[in-house]
């Protein structure tokens, strides 16, 4: 079975909110809510492949030294097993925009579990409501 790693990033707000965006149309799992970030290019560092896929989907900058790792999920789909790492972010620059037509919502992390979410992130939820409640 192919191995597909994954990063993603729990950006949290001033208010300790996170954001989520629902996945589009059109796309594997369309309408379903995920923390931003994608697929690692060939060669590339998890932290790098962050910084580049919150560049494209969000517009924003992120420095490498605020990327803090937090918990992972592995989770096995009928065609391949994913591995995703989830990173905290705090300090970016630039404001959040949806950069491919995607909704996004800031969401308390409690409230996670209210947004249906892809199997391979919801138990991403956990570590973050011990962190920020």
């Amino acid at each position: 079975m192919k191995l597909l790693i994954v990063v993603a990033a729990a950006l949290i707000d001033a208010d300790n909110r996170v954001l989520i965006a629902q996945r589009p149309q059109g796309k594997q799992l369309a309408g379903l809510w995920e923390f931003p970030g994608g697929k690692l290019d060939p060669h590339e560092r998890p932290e790098d492949a962050l910084i580049r896929e919150l560049a494209e989907e969000l517009g924003i900058t992120v420095q490498a030294a605020c990327l803090a790792p937090l918990t992972f999920a592995s989770h096995a789909y009928p065609d391949f097993h994913l591995l995703m790492p989830l990173y905290v972010c705090r300090r970016w620059s630039g404001a959040v925009r949806s950069g491919e037509g995607q909704a996004l919502k800031w969401v308390r992390a409690r409230d996670l579990r209210s947004y249906p979410m892809p199997p391979a992130d919801e138990p991403l939820i956990p570590p973050l409501i011990d962190l920020i409640g």
